[in-house]
């Protein structure tokens, strides 16, 4: 009884010596494992952040060198137009080096051209003075004589000036025309293409040789005279006093309705004897009959016809000098009037914004 129980007592303490070896094994076998696995989350987290700031340095370096390479391309393209530049310059440097002996050569051209155009000024002047042209007691405020310049001869024995004073003179535009058309009166005085017609009327009548008899007409759907109540007669000059009141009174002009050129032309058979030369001051074609009947707006055609019939009031030998401020929407105006003056013997100008 003695030995079993002995036995059993050394079987009891050697399990549980196995036992709690095997549990040391066990954990510790845990333990190592789980600090293999803390260690490897830590690299691999380590890893990714390297990785996410060198794909973020890769970007940066790749967004400067696309900057970079715009920045080349910029420079490159400055410099091939500086090339160009350069040799442009060069070419023109060579030519004007090779053609010095030519700007020689031009400038004493030049210079004896001006020698000419002097000595024709003083043939001029004094054949001026001799004939007593324009009237002395009128000034105008310009830059010198224009009429050597344009080829506009205002000579005669007796003057007509025919303005039309329609409300197309008050733009060149009919954008402009529309606009004004409603503005006050004086606004519509202070038109600038209306100003420059009024202009053009006071340089002629600077024009008008002293012993000269004139007349002065406006138009659009009526004619009235310059000086109220002179319709149909001749006029004085009055040493510039019957001039001066005559553009004075246009002045006060207010450019309205439509053109009856025919009306301005009729109005040439009421003066006896006939005019030795007529300035017409106009900017189109007529788009009004003499019964001013025409309503809205007058075709290309139209405008023909009633300019046909116009012209076909006129005198026999009585030249019409037509200096035309064009209008926009009327191509046919510049080589109507052109024909107009070419076969009356008159003269065909359409001035500059600085003339007169």
């Amino acid at each position: 009884m003695r030995r079993r129980r002995g036995m059993e007592q050394f079987s009891m303490s050697f399990l549980d010596a196995m036992s709690c070896g095997l549990g040391a094994v066990i954990l510790i076998f845990m333990i190592i494992n789980h600090a293999s696995e803390v260690r490897a989350t830590g690299k691999h987290r380590d890893i990714a952040q390297n990785l996410s700031l060198l794909e973020e340095e890769v970007l940066e370096k790749r967004s400067a060198l696309a900057a970079l390479t715009a920045a080349l391309k910029e420079t490159e393209q400055q410099r091939e137009a500086a090339k160009r530049e350069m040799a442009s310059l060069k070419d023109i440097i060579e030519q004007e080096d090779d053609s010095d002996e030519e700007v020689r050569i031009r400038e004493k051209n030049i210079k004896a051209l001006k020698q000419e155009l002097k000595a024709i000024e003083k043939q001029v002047n004094s054949l001026r003075e001799e004939k007593g042209d324009g009237d002395a007691t009128r000034a105008f405020a310009g830059e010198g004589r224009r009429q050597y310049l344009t080829g506009l001869s205002v000579d005669g024995e007796r003057i007509l000036i025919l303005l039309d004073s329609s409300a197309s003179m008050l733009g060149d535009k009919v954008v402009d025309v529309i606009r004004r058309r409603n503005m006050s009166d004086a606004r519509k005085l202070a038109s600038p293409k209306w100003q420059r017609a009024l202009n053009t009327v006071d340089w002629i009548t600077t024009q008008v040789p002293v012993t000269a008899s004139f007349q002065i007409y406006h138009f659009n759907t009526k004619l009235e005279a310059a000086l109220p109540g002179t319709e149909g007669k001749w006029q004085s000059t009055d040493q510039g006093k019957r001039l001066t009141e005559a553009v004075s009174n246009l002045r006060r002009t207010i450019p309205a309705n439509g053109t009856s050129l025919e009306l301005a032309f009729r109005a040439l058979q009421t003066l006896d004897p006939a005019p030795d030369n007529v300035f017409l001051i106009i900017d189109g074609l007529p788009t009004q009959d003499v019964s001013a009947s025409q309503t809205g707006g007058v075709s290309g055609r139209e405008r023909l016809r009633l300019f046909t019939t116009a012209v076909s009031r006129l005198p026999k030998s009585v030249p019409v000098n037509v200096i035309l401020f064009p209008m926009e929407g009327d191509p046919l105006a510049a080589s109507t009037y052109w024909q107009l003056a070419r076969t009356s013997g008159g003269v065909f100008m359409s001035p500059s914004e600085a003339w007169p």
